[in-house]
């Protein structure tokens, strides 16, 4: 506040002076005999011996909540649905790698009901006598090459409000659950089993006391997983099962094989018979079934085979089939395409969900597209999950690779549900403008930009759309953050005008006497820290330019292992070829340059090599082999130079796609000549992305397929950070530099930012070793407020996602949760004049609380009672002084308000701007007679 506007108020409304005593900053720990998780500072605190750093935990880092972004235009890719037939409100969305979803209104909101759980979700089915018993299998069962993987089998019995593991957790992927139509307790699961390694978990189980235990009652090898089952509704004991042979490598996909084939039961599931009679001859791959409910004696089946493949059609209960259907949207892709429903009401009436839904009215003779979706259509293509209403037809929702689709009159015009943030982005970019810009690719959804901040919310509308395929990579060019490169699968590099809509490809050709350039699905672009002109791409060569793309140099060899073996995409798919690039290997994935000193280059490959220069790409050294303990040939998903030290370097590996989950992530101090391991023992799941602080570097991120793990001592303590974010797989992190913020692409969930990492820079081992720590922030933005109409943005069916609150933030560390004492916070101005009280967080680990920069609100005469009530005046940029008060400890400090950024009002406006309105808010108090001011007078 400012002095003279202090001495123009009544003396009754003028701060008493406060005598502060400058005490300790640090409390020192309690006696070893004290209750770990309760704190009573009331007592005067002992001394006590420094000791090494306590083990850190999620609790850490609890104040901290990262938030959630978007974008949501498009959604994401949708694995199952199931809804309630009595009460259609409640529908539930299972999503390939973001969670389980719950509306209880129509499909206009949703909220997540699964965030302490696996977030990729296999099939999501209610119990036909008790909708309230809902079971979820975990791990996605269309197995594309960027699938996440489950944890078991799941029940709740509440309608999701909780949940317990069921077992089965070895399955990796489930593709189907059926329920017996009267006894709840009567399962059927059906394990798709892992895609990368042989197993014994496979096959299909029952349980007939509601999943306390299994029985493996069909089970053909190792290499063979169950695909789908239905079951006759009106005799329960008649069942049909699809078995798959299938298998993925890095390199390859094999769908089909001798192991596959098509069973029936006949006395709930204790026997089984396999049935070829009218099916194709010689080996199989994927099967779908689907009983008519209306008349179960008919049967559809999709199946897959090196004959033909075909939509067969059975009207003896399974005994015998025909061929009645083998058009393109059936028989497509059967390996991702493998769903079939038929209308509840109407045997001869069947959905097929494809690249687009096509639907038959004559049995299966004949089917249309155009109550479907695909190019050209408002429906996503890629379709995956159906429900059709059994007790009104007309109602059926749709899941696609873009998200949920609802239809009222039976799959005729659809609704698209925009708010369900559930975006697969790969990896994720920022710009420096005000507010700064995020840049992300998504699976089948294009390239995308949108603010990290806006006012009231980020909206979908806010997202604009760059370029279109799968994107991967989107980077904006460091000099002109209009001009922006973006990559789809295969190596198709873009140049983007963000303004004009203007796209040139730009990606590089082989040169004379080159081999034919080899792109991962997922090609790296990647602009050098030290020289905003030169831009990197690999193939499984490096290559570079200084003029935005439009000409290309080589300056590395094949920096590949180069393993024909490993180049067989032209073929990969198995009984159904399937070359979408997305098996590309021997091919660079990860491109660094040191910040320290641009002729230290670092790759990494898809096939295990990891390769240094020197000297700006002259000559190239594989220092792979120096790496201890890691399988040969495993997917180098990470390689980053250390923004502190040219001769330091992070790296992490995928064994995934070798069947291998664990976390495999190193550091190496000394050029790549030696390795240490960090996290083995405390991170979960496969490694995508690490990253160290540009300011701290003892502090590490680490991005897994199970979420976000935090480093706060160099890599020797990991924790898992939660706080509003699900164990989601993380694909990549970076850091927006101005704003100290970490943004994190989640592929499931979307964009989040975790503001301002200053409190987490400074918590260092030292300061964890204390009872309490104020920790500072950046400073505090005094951002100028946007008008508008929010309700002309959209209502609840419209995503919006958090952004920045408009407050300053102080910040402090508690190593026990508080539960005796005062624990509050004051602020005062540079004179120690209070400003304002704010009751204290008192959780374990780190506490954030918010101050809005405000004074309280003042009251308003009896006749503005239609007058809006409205917040008090801002108090005036600069420097306050923060009190924190524990017990009989305080604790002293400071936080900065600036202005925004992007005002363009100079200091004498805002000072007069300030001084005005509090003029009249000390003229509102003597009017009302009612003190606003939090004075001590």
């Amino acid at each position: 506040m400012l002095d003279s506007d202090l001495r123009r108020m009544p003396r009754r409304r003028r701060p008493r002076l406060l005598d502060v005593a400058a005490l300790s900053l640090l409390l020192l720990p309690l006696p070893a005999a004290a209750d770990p998780l309760v704190d009573d500072t009331t007592a005067a605190p002992k001394a006590a011996a420094k000791s090494s750093a306590p083990k850190i935990s999620s609790a850490t880092f609890g104040g901290l909540r990262a938030r959630a972004i978007g974008p949501a235009v498009m959604s994401g890719r949708i694995s199952s649905l199931a809804a309630v037939a009595e009460d259609p409100l409640t529908i539930y969305v299972g999503a390939a790698s973001g969670g389980l979803w719950r509306s209880k209104d129509g499909g206009t909101t949703f909220s997540p009901i699964f965030d302490d759980y696996p977030q990729s979700v296999g099939v999501v089915r209610l119990a036909p006598s008790d909708p309230n018993t809902v079971w979820v299998g975990t791990g996605e069962p269309w197995t594309r090459n960027s699938v996440s993987y489950g944890l078991g089998v799941y029940k709740s019995t509440d309608g999701g409000d909780a949940w317990k593991l069921m077992g089965l957790e070895d399955t990796e992927r489930i593709s189907a659950i059926r329920i017996h139509p009267t006894d709840p307790d009567t399962v059927f699961v059906c394990a798709t089993g892992p895609l990368f390694a042989d197993s014994k978990a496979r096959g299909l189980y029952k349980t007939t006391d509601g999943g306390e235990n299994w029985n493996k009652v069909l089970y053909v090898d190792e290499t063979t997983g169950c695909a789908d089952i239905d079951i006759d509704p009106q005799e329960p004991d008649i069942l049909y099962a699809g078995m798959w042979e299938f298998r993925r490598r890095a390199d390859f996909f094999t769908s089909g094989g001798p192991g596959s084939g098509f069973y029936r039961s006949t006395d709930g599931g204790e026997t089984w018979d396999e049935i070829r009679a009218g099916l194709p001859e010689g080996d199989l791959g994927r099967i779908a079934v689907a009983v008519a409910p209306s008349r179960p004696n008919v049967v559809y089946a999709t199946v897959e085979s090196t004959e033909k493949t075909a939509l067969y059609r059975s009207d003896d209960l399974g005994l015998n089939w025909r061929e009645v259907n083998a058009s393109q949207n059936v028989k497509m892709r059967p390996f991702y395409f493998s769903e079939l429903e038929v209308d509840p009401t109407d045997h001869n009436r069947v959905y097929k969900p494809g690249f687009m839904l096509t639907i038959s009215v004559d049995g299966g003779k004949s089917f249309t597209s155009m109550l479907g979706g695909g190019f050209g259509s408002s429906v996503h293509p890629d379709h995956h999950a159906l429900w059709i209403n059994p007790n009104n037809p007309n109602e059926v929702i749709l899941g696609t690779d873009g998200g949920v689709y609802i239809s009222y009159d039976r799959a005729g015009s659809w609704n698209h549900l925009k708010t369900l943030p559930l975006s697969q982005p790969y990896h994720v970019n920022v710009d420096n403008e005000i507010p700064y810009n995020v840049y992300t690719g998504l699976q089948d959804n294009g390239s995308w930009t949108g603010p990290a901040r806006s006012s009231g919310g980020i909206v979908n509308a806010a997202w604009q759309m760059l370029s279109f395929g799968d994107g991967f990579w989107v980077v904006p060019d460091p000099r002109d953050s209009n001009i922006v490169f973006s990559e789809m699968q295969g190596g198709r590099l873009m140049r983007v005008d963000k303004k004009l809509g203007v796209i040139k490809n730009i990606y590089p050709y082989p040169v004379e006497g080159q081999d034919d350039l080899r792109f991962n699905w997922n090609s790296p672009i990647y602009f050098s820290p030290n020289d905003p002109s030169v831009l990197y791409f690999g193939s499984q060569y490096l290559h570079k330019s200084t003029d935005r793309g439009e000409t290309w140099t080589t300056i590395s060899p094949d920096l590949s292992t180069n393993d024909p073996a490993r180049q067989q995409q032209k073929t990969s798919g198995g009984l159904t070829v399937d070359n979408s690039t997305a098996e590309n290997n021997t091919t660079i994935f990860t491109v660094s340059e040191s910040p320290k000193n641009a002729q230290v280059l670092w790759v990494g490959t898809d096939d295990g090599n990891v390769q240094l220069s020197r000297d700006g790409g002259e000559t190239w050294t594989n220092v792979a082999p120096n790496v201890p303990d890691l399988p040969a040939g495993i997917w180098v998903s990470e390689v980053r130079a250390s923004p502190h030290d040219e001769a330091t370097v992070f790296a992490t590996f995928d064994g995934h796609y070798q069947g291998d989950f664990a976390p495999y992530v190193y550091k190496s101090t000394d050029f790549g000549a030696s390795w240490t391991r960090l996290g083995a023992e405390t991170i979960e799941g496969y490694a995508h992305v690490v990253l160290q602080d540009s300011v701290n570097p003892d502090l590490l991120f680490v991005g897994t397929e199970l979420g976000l793990w935090v480093s706060l001592d160099g890599g020797v303590q990991w924790a898992r950070f939660k706080e509003n974010l699900p164990p989601v797989p993380v694909h990549d992190l970076t850091l927006q530099e101005r704003e100290s913020d970490l943004v994190i692409a989640t592929h499931g969930r979307g964009i989040y930012i975790l503001d301002d990492l200053t409190p987490l820079r400074a918590l260092t081992v030292d300061a964890l070793n204390e009872k309490v720590v104020l920790l500072p922030s950046r400073p505090a933005e005094m951002v100028v407020a946007g008008t508008g109409f929010p309700f002309a943005l959209g209502a609840d069916d419209e995503f919006v996602g958090q952004s920045v609150g408009e407050t300053a933030n102080i910040v402090y560390y508690l190593a026990k949760r508080h539960l005796f004492g005062d624990l509050k916070i004051e602020i005062f101005d540079q004179n120690d004049r209070l400003i304002t009280s704010l009751p204290g967080a008192k959780r374990r680990g780190i506490n954030r609380v918010q101050w809005p920069m405000r004074f309280k609100a003042p009251a308003l005469p009896a006749a503005t009672n239609l007058v809006p009530t409205f917040s008090g005046p801002r108090v005036p940029e600069g420097t306050y002084k923060v009190k924190l008060t524990k017990g009989k400890q305080v604790l002293e400090g400071e936080i900065h308000l600036v202005p925004d950024k992007r005002s363009p009002f100079s200091d004498e406006d805002r000072h007069l701007q300030q001084k005005t309105a509090l003029e009249l808010y000390a003229a509102l108090e003597e009017l009302t007679g009612f003190s606003a001011y939090i004075w001590l007078g």
